[in-house]
């Protein structure tokens, strides 16, 4: 059984062994003549190793779905030959990630002990029925396939100089640390650690102006977890200018001289490393025939425009306001009769009587009842006009850190405005801003605020009142120490005196109303135990989570945004453009 006063006695213990030396190496570039720093140790082994004795001290912790998602996965690229991994269907879970994950869950399995397998780990049945063996073989796997991730942010250390190196080592250990992570893979269950570390690695290589290795990194990164399309438009542009185009002010007076800027030898070399990647993903595919069922496993339409928990974007707070207009609609005659006008009174009824749901979660389409339907067609545009506005800028300047800055906004118009989105993916915003956010004090208030929603949105994937404590302590003991530790080795921006007040305080004020309503939805929680109206109202609980993290979520798009668009602080030096 989940001992929680031992746990909660663990995470007191590791805030002071592992987070106080982080406010150490925070401080003291600034207060420490710089010739000092090479003798520091930047190493991220203690934070590894404590981590990881926190992770496997979660074992027995919840689990979602997706455990077992995954136990499937592993029965059938090990019990199925390869032309039937995308065909099969005996289970909802059926295998829906890209061929090269398939081959990480095959390579898997050939490990399975025979204890493991004899427990039913690699039984293929409708529901998965497995014991503490197969706990223990798939947690591992999580902690060992994310040593990748502690690997690349460790080089993203060791290849940082001077007073940056403890800036990355801030930035760094903020990852290897990231409730997220802890969340969604060690108690959740999934492998975004890995997945995160080849992303690191990529951007790394870009940043040494190893444009063949980013690209190439990247391109088995959309062959491992296909939701990094989210930012492949950053990365397209990107290599499309500093590798394959030497434009200057001559290169568009003539169609000639514009064809003279294109580097024709680099532009062959990069098509031919990734369209390699992608041949060796999905040729045996191909060659089996199955490659129509593993698209539309990939890319399931069907499915509605929010999720049975609505992440919190844009689509949140519009869902939020057809609730909103129901009730008025039925309750304030003066609002009914305006609505009416528009919308017929009589359908609008049966509509509301014939409904079973305020969304349909996992399949079907979102039943909206006063305001537009939005379809797959309306999100795709809207997306992909935010993510062309967040990459024209990096055909001016492609220096890493607008690199950096171009990949953080088009995972942020992807969150905020995709079809059928995970409350999860907020971690592919996250990450990528991280690196950024010390290059400029005024990237601290979208920042922190955006970290803040961001966990906080997760902490329903958690409903189970043991992990409770977990979720929200741990949470708030990274939030203080690295809230401190950002503030001390950002820097200062010599138009700092341009900030405005008001909105400092209003990020301050927003991130301080997480802790009341996560108090009160906690309250409610154990409340619903034994009050059936409480039970009932289980969707508006999620929806307090919703609404009020992706006001924040928004209002730090806005505030990067802002910064991205009308200012020189991500533009880099010159000495960056390749």
């Amino acid at each position: 059984m989940f001992d929680l006063i031992s746990l909660h006695f663990f995470l007191h213990q590791q805030a002071i062994d592992t987070y106080y030396p982080i406010l150490f190496f925070a401080s003291s570039p600034f207060t420490k003549p710089s010739h000092m720093s090479g003798k520091r140790n930047f190493s991220l082994w203690n934070i590894w190793v404590a981590s990881t004795l926190l992770k496997v001290l979660l074992y027995p912790a919840y689990h979602s779905t997706d455990f077992d998602v995954h136990r499937n996965w592993l029965a059938i690229t090990n019990k199925l030959p390869l032309k039937e991994w995308y065909l099969e269907n005996t289970s909802q879970w059926t295998l829906d990630y890209p061929p090269f994950f398939a081959y990480f869950e095959w390579l898997l399995s050939q490990f399975v002990p025979a204890s493991v397998a004899d427990d039913g780990c690699l039984d293929i049945v409708d529901v998965g029925n497995y014991g503490w063996p197969t706990v223990v073989f798939q947690r591992s796997t999580v902690i060992l396939s994310e040593i990748v991730l502690f690997l690349a942010l460790q080089k993203y250390i060791n290849i940082s100089a001077g007073k940056e190196k403890a800036r990355s080592f801030v930035v760094a250990s903020s990852i290897a640390l990231s409730p997220g992570l802890l969340i969604v893979d060690h108690i959740h269950f999934q492998y975004n650690g890995m997945m995160f570390g080849i992303l690191i690695f990529s951007l790394l290589a870009a940043k040494q102006k190893k444009y063949l290795q980013c690209g190439a990194l990247f391109s088995v990164l959309l062959c491992f977890k296909h939701i990094f399309l989210y930012i492949a438009p950053a990365y397209f542009v990107f290599l499309l200018r500093v590798y394959c185009l030497d434009i200057h002010e001559t290169s568009f007076k003539t169609p000639r001289s514009l064809l003279k800027s294109v580097r024709w030898s680099n532009l062959f070399k990069l098509g031919f490393t990734v369209i390699t990647v992608f041949v060796i993903a999905f040729a045996p595919f191909a060659y089996y025939g199955v490659i129509p069922n593993l698209i539309s496993r990939l890319f399931p339409f069907s499915r509605g425009l929010t999720h049975a928990y609505w992440a919190p974007n844009i689509w949140a707070l519009y869902s939020f306001l057809d609730r909103v207009l129901v009730q008025l609609y039925l309750h304030v005659p003066g609002i009914s009769s305006i609505i009416s006008r528009y919308i017929g009174p009589e359908s609008l009824v049966s509509r509301l009587k014939n409904s079973t749901a305020s969304t349909k979660g996992l399949v079907g389409d979102v039943e909206f009842f006063i305001v537009p339907t939005i379809t797959p067609k309306m999100s795709f545009i809207l997306t992909l006009f935010y993510q062309i506005l967040a990459v024209l800028p990096l055909l001016l300047f492609p220096t890493f850190k607008k690199f950096l800055g171009s990949i953080t906004l088009c995972a942020f118009a992807s969150f905020l405005f995709g079809w059928h989105v995970h409350e999860k993916a907020i971690m592919l915003v996250i990450i990528p801003f991280s690196f950024i956010a010390v290059s400029d004090r005024r990237l601290l208030y979208p920042f922190h605020t955006l970290v803040n929603a961001g966990y906080v949105s997760l902490f329903p994937l958690l409903f189970k009142s043991p992990e409770w404590l977990v979720k929200v302590l741990y949470t708030l003991v990274w939030c203080i120490i690295y809230f401190l530790s950002f503030n001390e080795v950002s820097k200062l921006s010599k138009s700092l005196s341009r900030r405005v007040f008001y909105m400092d305080r209003t990020n301050l004020i927003y991130i301080l109303g997480l802790i009341p309503l996560t108090l009160t939805i906690g309250v409610l929680d154990v409340l619903s135990e034994n009050f059936e109206l409480l039970k009932r109202l289980e969707f508006l609980r999620l929806m307090m989570y919703s609404v009020y993290c992706a006001l924040g979520i928004i209002g730090s798009w806005n505030g990067l945004s802002w910064i991205y668009f009308l200012d020189d602080t991500l533009n880099g030096d010159s000495s960056e453009v390749a």
